[in-house]
């Protein structure tokens, strides 16, 4: 198999689909489901261009791991070019679409009752895929359910959000309380059936996205409880309890990295790391406790599974996306107050000087940052939600680019609005790098 994409040419591409489709029973009508090449480092866009080119028809994708209709996050995650720039959103299933809230109704389940039950979670992940043009769904659960499989309480209180009731009270109430490590095959197998059914439903659409949130933010909570008060509780530990802090951590990222594999071996074509809680952490603590942790994961899954992309999101953190890149992580994200050319001259200097052990082996790729102020019912318009789009394609490029937003959605937006920004992101995309390759560049 072929190591490097750079090895393989168009007309090398085009021999091996020959190859592959002659020796088949009619093969220039031959439509198969799958089709595993098993090539490693592969650029599937790449081939199924070839082959449409020299007349083929062919499945609109050809993975490693089966046929994908839509694979543009993944090759921009893998560092190759697309024709139009690829987005799905932060939070895109939920609070902010009628159908979810008449299915609450319907099934009497509030946010948390849902996530127990896999055709609940399918159902909620397959929502934001019916009704917009996105090119990747997400699975629909929570940051927490790492805690909760180590036997952390967790609640919905009505308006005020995800709370942990119970917090660690200190270092003897967490050797009391954390198991050393658990079984994520046990713990959270209503997680991995939910990716499997989800896996499913899409029938190859689009990518399916894993996630979890990072060993800081789950500490973060474990400690403090909620995200709006004893906000101060979590640094509080590190300073006062760094022994027993280091060690819930290790614990946190052993358990992260079994989770987001489970998630990957029942079907997840890419694995988003959210560290949500980068505004509660000093920037010293966060490159002495948090950023360790990242890179294990980083490191860990990349020797499980080395062509599944991984993606990170360090809000309010967004400092060290270079050092994340440098970590190895495909694609980092950039929050509502992120400069965009800054960071994109800063990644691309980076490699420059040190290449990166990423899929790439150069610049990652960028997520982000549409401010979601503009989405929301009456403070925005479709004029100016598209002259937002096209400014953000603009100082950003393109290419190597999944649009999204800079923060998540927060139930509060237009659906017409949204709609609006996927599409817009869509059609500037693609005339804008329809322009660029017109005029060589």
């Amino acid at each position: 198999g072929y190591e490097s994409q750079s090895m393989v040419s168009a007309s090398t591409l085009t021999a091996l689909a020959f190859v592959v489709f002659s020796v088949l029973p009619n093969a220039k009508a031959f439509q198969p489901v799958s089709l595993n090449l098993g090539l490693r480092g592969f650029s599937t866009g790449r081939l199924n261009q070839c082959l449409v080119h020299n007349g083929w028809r062919t499945p609109a994708s050809i993975s490693m791991s089966g046929a994908l209709e839509n694979d543009l996050m993944v090759r921009v995650a893998r560092g190759e070019e697309t024709e139009r720039t690829p987005v799905w959103l932060f939070r895109q299933a939920g609070r902010h679409l009628p159908e979810y809230e008449a299915y609450k109704k319907e099934t009497g389940c509030n946010f948390l009752q849902l996530l127990e039950k896999p055709e609940h979670v399918a159902e909620c992940t397959m929502q934001p895929i019916r009704r917009y043009n996105l090119d990747a769904a997400i699975l629909f659960s929570d940051i927490l359910v790492v805690a909760e499989a180590l036997g952390i309480d967790v609640e919905m209180p009505g308006g005020k959000g995800i709370t942990v009731p119970r917090p660690l009270t200190g270092p003897e109430d967490f050797k009391e309380r954390i198991p050393k490590t658990i079984d994520v095959q046990e713990k959270l197998s209503h997680v991995i059936s939910s990716v499997k059914l989800i896996k499913k439903e899409l029938n190859g659409k689009v990518p399916l996205i894993g996630f979890s949130a990072a060993p800081w933010t789950l500490m973060y909570y474990m400690v403090g409880g909620t995200s709006k008060i004893n906000q101060e509780e979590g640094e509080r530990w590190l300073q006062e309890h760094p022994a027993e802090a280091q060690e819930l951590l290790d614990i946190l990222t052993a358990v992260v990295v079994d989770y987001t594999s489970a998630q990957i071996d029942a079907g997840a074509d890419m694995m988003q790391i959210f560290e949500a809680m980068g505004d509660f952490i000093s920037k010293e603590s966060f490159y002495k406790y948090a950023m360790p942790c990242m890179q294990k994961i980083q490191k860990q899954l990349r020797e499980r599974h080395p062509d599944v992309p991984l993606l990170v999101f360090p809000r309010g953190a967004t400092y060290a996306l270079v050092d994340l890149q440098q970590a190895g992580y495909d694609v980092v994200t950039m929050d509502t107050n992120t400069a965009r050319a800054a960071t994109r001259d800063a990644l691309a200097a980076d490699a420059q000087a040190q290449t990166p052990p990423n899929l790439r082996k150069g610049p990652a790729g960028l997520q982000g940052n549409f401010d979601v102020k503009l989405l929301k019912e009456g403070e925005g318009s479709k004029a100016e939600v598209e002259a937002a789009a096209a400014a953000m394609l603009e100082e950003l490029g393109p290419q190597r680019l999944i649009a999204n937003l800079g923060e998540g959605l927060t139930g509060k937006e237009d659906p017409e609005l949204v709609a609006c920004l996927v599409d817009s992101i869509h059609s500037i995309s693609d005339k804008m790098i329809a322009e660029r390759s017109a005029v060589g560049v």
